[in-house]
Formats: structure tokens, C-alpha cells, sequence
């Protein structure tokens, strides 16, 4: 959208280019982080993800539009205003909830019953809205009863805000954002322009660097930027061109997309019914396909299907059972359905547990391990290896001889009338295989055995080896695949060399067949629910999974990964995509906002190649312009040396092609603090400044995210660094110092402003510490020389094994520093300041858990904070969502009694000690005088035991009452014991 010239006299061009952005100086991270969340929880809802959700590392657009928009807008003198304004844009503010609601009046009296009356009326049958209030008003009383709420819990209640219309979600603000921020808009876009041409002299042009599926580019440009996307993957960058060009495109191209979709799968479809490989005899036609592998038993000669579950459908009572052949010395497989609960219960266990193989003609209860089927070996020079045959390019099922056969064990079927009728929900069942299923599935090898090197020729079917690696070995070494075809079974490969022939010359329908093939390749696992039978996607997860069982989509079914396609969202701005490493960058541009590979990123370097190994031939403008390979060389990934030059090389080259007033965002998830300081001295090498680093709630977990993944982003602010400055380690320390406190007091300061207008803090303590990061990085990376060595020299040089560089030792006195700030409310700053690290994060766990359930990340977050290397014997739960610590209770005598977790003189420790033993009834003056024994200086130290006493009481009170209950008596006998 461009400006009239009337319209640019409404705003002073350059005159915020010397005026520090609001990210700079105070973001509502709590707010962001809950907003990120519930876009996550969307799932397959997501915006972007109808393109493919097998890129796993996207953020959350509405991240990306927090970081466009709080770049743009100038903190002022008054950062509460600057905030709510943020907050208004953004769809967050309180009046917003009203026109967010989304549910109908019975909704509303149900979660609202206070304010039922003032919105709804009761017509004795249901209740509806009141007619007597215009819409407007109607909001207004529904926001107002939102405010009652926390804003974790409104989100439960509401739609995101990127569902509603633009004039719906911020409906009436512009007088007031106009007003504050001296501009003439009325939209979003017109906004994010009048402030570019107020900070940049134009629109502002962002880039992303590490586009991957092009998150970060396309909401930027929905918001109304300029942008250029770049990344080296040609799977990105299809990602990116998709987001741009099939979300993005006008109304009128999107609908055409939409008609064009629909005809290759009618193509296709049509093609499929014509071969005759998915009806029966009655018209059905299948649904999904059920295979397994089948091994022969070394110790019985059976050949046997190899599954961990018989199990079917729970909600249909579906099962299969294995029905001994002996005169082939095989199984029949039988399916039945309606059986009894028992037999449900019976049919959860399989052939194999464990990795262990057991079928009912071994009489064997250990089984055989399927290392021994598979001949597992390793040679006294470290190698390892097995048995198994490499597959070759020809093959597209098991040889007779191979150890790993394939078979094919269940039907699920679709009712051929009810498809006539034109059901959406046709009825299904399943049912065992038939003579005639087996002619079909023959029917289907033969048909793709005749034409698969025509495919392959033509590039309709992968005919790409798979090179070794961390992740690409796993189909080699299970299996004996090594071309990517292999990893999809005669059906999968017709349907996608049907769809590529279909769509060779679009790229729309290149996009949606990666899609499709995610969701139908024999990486995709059946699994049964209470609700519903599913098979997964092959990238569920990071990797390349093989299974013993797995689920086969019919084309009748699978036709919907090339038909949904995502909802309208055109642009506002300009859109540049180019294929190209980070370090290539030369364009002027405003704002980089990326999100860069990591020492434990995932590898798409490695995994892509599933993809384009399908799509690398004879691909179509503007495709063709990119090199299809993953270029596994030249990806920035890994550790160490190489990692940390790349990096530097590619913000060292954004740094230089940056205006001198840009901004750079980096969206940083760590593990590592090594990684950390890598972080550090890659920005001090690429000449940048830290001014600010926020941290923001961004993933989900989920029983598949467990353990190392972490669920956090920091959000790094980065400017050019300015002049040439000297300094030495000790006077830097108190520099260091002084500024932690400083940006810990500002923030802590504008919390309490926002608690004293609205009850609620902006930032939690996750903030708050990790300014201790930011503080340190702002000081340290405004130096180009410390204690006369050239910084930007260090940065470049190789870490040595184990070495403690004077960056880590730095930042650790930080956050330390930091970490002073971050008392519970209840315990005295010069008390907190006594404790030693387990202790503090033992106290301020506690008053986390006091608010709600804690979060596993909290407590890693803490532990590192508080340098707790081992805190499990503290725990009684690790769950992701809801960690807790051990209470007295649960602590008890012996682990109390080592005192290893806190110290064997911690107060904490015997505080906990002595509550265990009031809950347990023994007598009180037994335990005071146990306390007078173990506590040196017992006088001086009383009334610390006493306000830890205390603070446990009111702590426990709700999680624990019992517990809280021993605190206080135990405290009333402390405060009124006769010394």
C-alpha cells in the first residue's frame, strides 16, 4: 500500500531515526509468551502450516508481528503508555477480550456467571444475547468481565487474534495510536510504513537470512514491510515462496490455486480408479492400508509378522489374531471386530516387545532379539554392521530372500454407497485381507515395476541415493534402504509419480506433493486412540523413523494433503525470496529479524533430502533457479570453531549491509551455555552491540519433546556497534554490575506501575534473569579491547578444551548478579542474599509453585540460574507442564539427614527437617531443641529460621495444607520459645 502525498505530509520523515525502539526498553513478554502458546496449540490450524508442518523450528507469526512492531514504535518517556499502545496494536490490550470472545451467550453465563445478566438474558429454554445492546456495547461488558481473569486463562476463552478481521480486532484504537505516536494511519500497514518512513526515511525492508519455511518474511510482510527471504535449502526456500505466493497471493489467484489443486487431484483420482487398485467388487473403495514386517524365526523356521500391537481400533473393539498355518509354517491373519474388552485388553501386546521377537510357536517367554534376526555385527576396528541386503535402485519391495519382508495385514474400507451419496463421513470398517486384496496389491508392484525407470527418468520418481549421516543412517542401517524411494511402498510411489506428472509444470502443485509425501511414506506409524484410529506424519518428530507397522493412506484418502489449502492472507508489502548462505547478504536493509541454526538445531541439511530427492528434477520457474541439493557443506550447523566463523562470516555480512539506525532480532533457543558465549563472541566479531534480550515462552511440550528441548526463545536486540572503546576486567565487573541493577530496577519499576494500574506484571522472573545475559552483552560487546586484547580478534579464536574464557566468566558474574533481584515475595532481601544457590532455587521454586503449575523449563531455567547442577533428589515430578519439588514430606529423613542437596549447615535444610518432624506429631520441644543443637549460633540465627518457617507456611498453604499446618506450628513455637 502507498502512501498519498497527503498522507506522507502527516508524518516528519527520519524523525525517529535517533530514538530508541520499545524492544529496546520494555516488550510485555508474559502477554507474548501466552499469545505464542496458544498459536502453537493451533497445531494443523496454524497459518502456514497447511503448507507443510514438517518444518519443525517455525515461530509463531505472532512473534514475529511482537518483534516488526516493537522495532518500529519509539520508547518514549512514558513506557506505560508505550506498552498499552504496543498492547492495543498487538490485540492484547483489556478491551479487545470483548471482540475476541469467541462462544454464544450460554458460553459466556457459564464461564461468567457474574456477569450473566449484564449481556445475556434467560428465555426459560436457553440463553440468548440481549437485544436491547448494540454490538459494540455488548463487547465492552464482555471485555470488562474478562478482566477479572488472568490472561493465561482468558486465551481459553478467545480466537487469535490473526482470526479476526483487522478493523474487528482494532476496532476504534487508531485516534489513540495516532495521537501517541505523532501518525495518520488506519492500518496496520499504514502504520508499520509511516513509522518506517519516520525511522528509515521509507518502508522498511526486512530480511531474513535463515528463512526456513518463511515465518518470519511472510508475517513481516503481512504487517506490511518490504522483505527479502534467503536461505540456502531449496526446501526452505520453497517453503518461503509458498508462504508468499499461495497464503499470500491476491483473493483472486489464491481462489485459482485452489481450482488448480482440485483438479490434479481429480486427475489423479481419476487415474487411480481407472487401474482399478482401490475398489472391491461391491464399489468400497479402502481407506488405509495396514502392512508389517515379516521375519522368519531362526529357531522355528515360522515366518512371522512383526508388530508390537494387534490392536486395531479401541473404539471399535477392533482387533487382529494370528492363526497358526503349520502346513506352511505361517501365519493367517484374521480380523475381528466387536470383540470383547477383554480381547482388546489381550490384543495390545504383539510379536514384538522389547526388541525381542515372540510368536505362539516359540516357546521361548525371553523371545529372540531382533539384533539376532537382523545379524547384527561388530569387527574389533569399531565398525559395526548387519545382515541385511542393501536394496538397489530397481527395487521397490523385499526381495523373496531379503530378511525384512513387507506385508500387507488390514483393509480399512469406505462405504461404496455412501460415497455415491456423497457423504462426507462415509461409514468404514475393517476387514482381513482377501485373495482379491492380494491381486490388487500385486496389480499395484507390477504397474510400478513397469514404469519405474520411465518415472525416474523423467524425475516422477526419486532415483537420489541416501548419503550417510547423522540422521539418514537409520533407514540404511535398519532396513538396507539406500535410495529414497525405498522409504515409500508401490502404492506411495504411483500416487506421487502421478501427482508430480500432474503437476510438473507447478509449483503450487510441487509444494503440496512434499506435503504429500510427508503423509504417506512407510515412516508413517499407525496408532490407536481411545477416540480414533491415525496415522502420523512421517516427520512427527526430527528424524527418519522405521517401524515394524505402519499405515498406508488410500489416494481416496490421502487426496486432502493436495486439496487443503491454507486460507487467504494476502500481503501488504513487497516480497524477495533468493536462494543464497546468510554470508551473501548485500542489500541495505533496515531490520534483520532471524532465527539462526545452533549447536543443537535440527538438521535440516539431512532430513530435506527425503524431500527433494522427489522434486530436485525438471523443477518449474521460479524453482528452477535454485539448486536442488542440500549442499550438506555449506550449512551453518554443529559446534565449535566452524560454527561460531560461519555465523560470524553471515552477521558480519548483515552487519555491514545494514543502515546505520537498523535493528537486528535474533530468535535464540539454547541448551548449551557454551552456546552462549559462542553467541557472544559471534556478535562481537560481526560488530554488533547487545542492547536487549527478552525471553519468550514458545513451545509446546509434548511426550515427544521430553528431556534436552528446551521451550523457550530469547528474543537478542542488536545494533551496530559505535566507535572504538578500551576497558579492563575489573572495571567492567562493576560496570557490569551497575548496569544489571539498573535494567533489573527499570524493570521491576514498570511492573509495579502496571500492577498499581491493572494487577499485572509484564514481566515474570524468567525476564529478570535473563537480564542478567543482556546486561553483560550490553556492556561487554561495547568494547572492542578488554585488559588490551582486540575483541573482535578473540572472537575468532578456537576455545580451547575445558577453557573458562573471560566471556563466560563475565557473563556468569552477570547473572549472578541477577539472580540477587529475583527474592519471593515473602522472604527479606538480606536473607536471600545468605543463601547458597540450592537453597535459593529450592525457596523460589516454591513460590512459582505457590502461583500454578511449574513449568519443567522453569526449573531448568532456575537450576542453571542458581548453578543447582543435580536437582533430581529434589523432585518428585519432571513432567513438562506440571514439575514438582518434594516437599518435607516427601524429602524425609534420609535424604534431609546427608544434607547434600542444600549443605550440611543450611538453614533451609533443617527448616524442612524440623516440619517433617512436627507433621509427623513428635513432640515440638523435641524438635527446638534438635534445631538449637544443629544451628551454630542458634540466637543469631533464629529469626532467619523463623521467616523461612514462615514463608513455607504460606507457600504450602494451598498445594499442601497439611504441611502448611506443621509450618505454622512450628513457627508459633520458634516465635514464642523461652531463650
Amino acid at each position: 500500500m502507498t502512501m498519498t502525498a497527503t498522507e506522507k505530509s502527516a508524518v516528519v520523515p527520519l524523525s525517529l531515526r535517533d530514538a530508541p525502539s520499545l524492544i529496546e526498553r520494555a516488550w510485555p513478554t508474559a502477554k507474548i509468551s501466552a499469545e505464542t502458546q496458544k498459536e502453537r496449540k493451533a497445531v494443523q490450524g496454524q497459518t502456514l502450516t497447511g503448507l507443510g508442518s514438517y518444518w519443525k523450528g517455525r515461530k509463531p507469526l505472532i512473534l514475529t508481528r511482537a518483534c516488526v512492531l516493537a522495532a518500529l514504535m519509539p520508547a518514549t518517556d512514558d513506557l506505560e503508555r508505550d506498552v498499552e499502545i504496543f498492547e492495543k496494536l498487538m490485540g492484547m490490550a483489556d478491551e479487545t477480550f470483548g471482540r475476541r470472545y469467541d462462544g454464544g451467550p450460554t458460553a459466556f453465563v457459564k464461564t461468567f456467571p457474574d456477569h450473566a445478566l449484564e449481556v445475556a438474558e434467560d428465555t426459560g429454554r436457553s440463553w440468548v444475547w440481549r437485544d436491547d445492546l448494540d454490538p459494540r456495547e455488548r463487547q465492552r461488558r464482555i471485555a470488562q468481565a474478562f478482566i477479572d481473569i488472568p490472561y493465561g486463562q482468558r486465551l481459553e476463552k478467545v480466537k487469535r487474534p490473526e482470526e479476526l478481521a483487522e478493523h474487528e480486532l482494532l476496532d476504534g484504537i487508531w485516534g489513540e495510536v495516532n495521537a501517541h505516536l505523532r501518525t495518520r494511519a488506519s492500518s496496520i500497514a499504514e502504520l508499520v510504513e509511516q513509522l518506517g518512513v519516520m525511522r528509515f526515511g521509507r518502508r522498511p525492508l526486512l530480511a531474513d537470512t535463515f528463512s526456513g519455511s518463511g515465518s518470519i518474511p511472510f508475517e513481516a510482510a503481512r504487517v506490511g514491510c518490504d522483505v527479502i527471504a534467503s536461505d540456502l535449502n531449496p526446501i526452505a526456500c520453497m517453503l518461503s515462496w509458498a508462504s508468499f505466493n499461495i497464503v499470500g497471493a491476491s483473493p483472486e489467484r489464491h481462489a485459482e490455486i485452489v481450482r488448480e489443486m482440485r483438479q490434479i487431484a481429480n486427475n489423479v483420482d481419476k487415474a487411480i480408479t481407472d487401474i482399478g487398485i482401490e475398489h472391491d467388487a461391491d464399489g468400497n473403495r479402502a481407506k488405509l492400508y495396514l502392512y508389517c514386517v515379516e521375519v522368519r524365526c531362526p529357531r522355528t523356521g515360522w515366518m512371522v509378522p512383526v508388530t508390537p500391537t494387534w490392536m486395531i481400533s479401541k473404539k471399535r473393539n477392533t482387533i487382529a489374531r494370528l492363526i497358526p498355518d503349520h502346513a506352511n509354517k505361517r501365519y493367517e491373519i484374521e480380523i475381528l471386530n466387536g470383540v470383547t474388552d477383554k480381547e482388546v485388553e489381550a490384543a495390545e501386546v504383539g510379536t514384538l516387545r522389547g526388541g525381542r521377537l515372540h510368536h505362539p510357536m516359540l516357546k521361548d517367554d525371553l523371545g529372540i532379539s531382533m539384533k539376532e534376526i537382523r545379524g547384527d555385527f561388530r569387527v574389533d576396528d569399531g565398525t559395526s554392521g548387519n545382515r541385511l541386503r542393501l536394496w538397489e535402485k530397481d527395487d521397490v519391495r523385499p526381495r523373496p530372500n531379503d530378511i525384512f519382508q513387507e506385508r500387507l495385514y488390514a483393509i480399512q474400507w469406505m462405504d461404496g454407497q455412501d460415497i455415491k451419496k456423497g457423504k462426507a463421513n462415509p461409514r468404514t470398517w475393517f476387514a482381513s485381507v482377501t485373495p482379491e486384496d492380494l491381486a490388487r496389491e500385486e496389480e499395484v508392484v507390477e504397474y510400478v515395476e513397469r514404469h519405474l525407470a520411465e518415472w525416474q527418468r523423467d524425475g516422477f520418481v526419486s532415483d537420489m541415493q541416501i548419503e550417510p549421516g547423522n540422521k539418514t543412517d537409520e533407514p540404511i542401517r535398519t532396513r538396507g534402504w539406500t535410495y529414497w524411494h525405498h522409504l515409500f511402498c508401490p502404492r506411495q510411489i504411483l500416487f506421487t509419480a502421478l501427482i508430480l506428472s500432474e503437476a510438473k509444470m507447478s509449483p503450487e502443485g510441487r509444494a503440496f506433493a512434499a506435503k504429500f509425501i510427508d503423509w504417506n511414506s512407510k515412516l508413517c506409524r499407525y496408532g490407536t486412540g481411545a477416540a480414533r484410529e491415525s496415522v502420523a506424519q512421517t516427520f512427527y518428530n526430527q528424524a527418519l523413523n522405521t517401524f515394524p507397522n505402519y499405515g498406508v493412506r488410500s489416494f481416496g484418502f490421502a487426496r486432502s494433503y493436495l486439496e487443503d489449502v491454507p486460507n487467504n492472507s494476502p500481503l501488504s508489502g513487497q516480497s524477495r525470496l533468493i536462494s543464497r548462505r546468510a554470508s551473501e547478504a548485500d542489500e541495505h536493509v533496515d531490520i534483520y529479524l532471524t532465527d539462526p541454526p545452533y549447536a543443537d538445531a535440527v538438521q535440516y541439511d539431512e532430513i530435506t533430502e527425503f524431500f527433494i530427492a522427489w522434486l530436485r528434477k525438471n523443477p518449474p520457474a521460479p524453482f528452477d533457479k535454485w539448486i536442488w541439493d542440500s549442499r550438506r557443506n555449506l550449512a551453518i550447523k554443529g559446534e565449535g570453531q566452524s560454527f561460531k566463523t560461519a555465523m560470524i562470516d553471515a552477521y558480519g555480512a548483515m552487519t555491514k549491509h545494514m543502515s546505520d539506525n537498523g535493528i537486528q532480532i535474533v530468535q535464540f533457543t539454547h541448551q548449551d551455555a557454551k552456546t552462549w558465549s559462542d553467541m557472544a563472541q559471534i556478535f562481537w566479531g560481526a560488530g554488533l552491540q547487545v542492547v536487549q534480550d527478552w525471553y519468550v515462552s514458545t513451545e509446546n511440550m509434548t511426550e515427544l519433546k521430553k528431556g534436552g528441548y528446551v521451550q523457550g526463545t530469547h528474543m537478542i536486540v542488536l545494533r551496530k556497534r559505535q566507535g572504538e572503546q578500551s576497558g579492563y576486567q575489573d572495571e567492567i565487573v562493576h560496570e557490569i554490575r551497575d548496569e544489571v541493577e539498573r535494567q533489573i530496577k527499570d524493570m521491576i519499576g514498570l511492573n509495579d506501575q502496571m500492577d498499581a494500574a491493572r494487577g499485572e506484571n509484564i514481566f515474570n522472573d524468567a525476564d529478570l534473569q535473563m537480564a542478567g545475559y543482556a546486561a553483560a552483552l550490553r556492556v561487554l560487546t561495547a568494547y572492542t579491547k578488554i585488559d588490551g586484547k582486540d575483541m573482535t580478534q578473540e572472537a575468532l579464536r578456537p576455545r580451547k578444551r575445558g577453557e573458562k574464557t573471560l566471556v563466560d566468566e563475565l557473563t556468569e558474574f552477570a547473572v549472578q548478579t541477577a539472580n540477587e533481584f529475583l527474592v519471593p515475595d515473602g522472604l527479606e532481601r538480606e536473607l536471600w542474599l545468605e543463601l547458597n544457590g540450592a537453597e535459593r532455587f529450592y525457596l523460589k521454586m516454591m513460590d512459582i509453585e505457590e502461583a500454578g503449575e511449574a513449568k519443567l523449563d522453569q526449573f531448568q531455567n532456575f537450576a542453571k540460574a542458581f548453578r543447582v547442577g543435580d536437582y533430581d533428589d529434589l523432585m518428585v515430578s519432571k513432567t513438562p507442564n506440571n514439575s514438582k519439588l518434594k516437599t518435607a514430606k516427601g524429602l524425609g529423613r534420609g535424604a534431609m539427614a546427608e544434607g547434600v542437596q542444600f549443605g550440611r549447615d543450611s538453614t533451609v535444610r533443617l527448616a524442612l527437617r524440623a516440619i517433617w518432624r512436627v507433621g509427623k506429631e513428635d513432640e515440638v520441644e523435641d524438635v527446638l531443641d534438635e534445631l538449637r543443637d544443629l544451628i551454630p549460633d542458634y540466637l543469631r540465627k533464629r529469626d532467619v529460621l523463623r521467616q523461612i518457617v514462615a514463608y513455607v507456611a504460606t507457600k504450602r498453604e494451598r498445594n499442601d495444607p497439611a504441611e502448611a499446618s506443621a509450618a505454622r506450628i512450628l513457627g508459633t513455637a520458634i516465635q514464642t520459645e523461652r531463650i
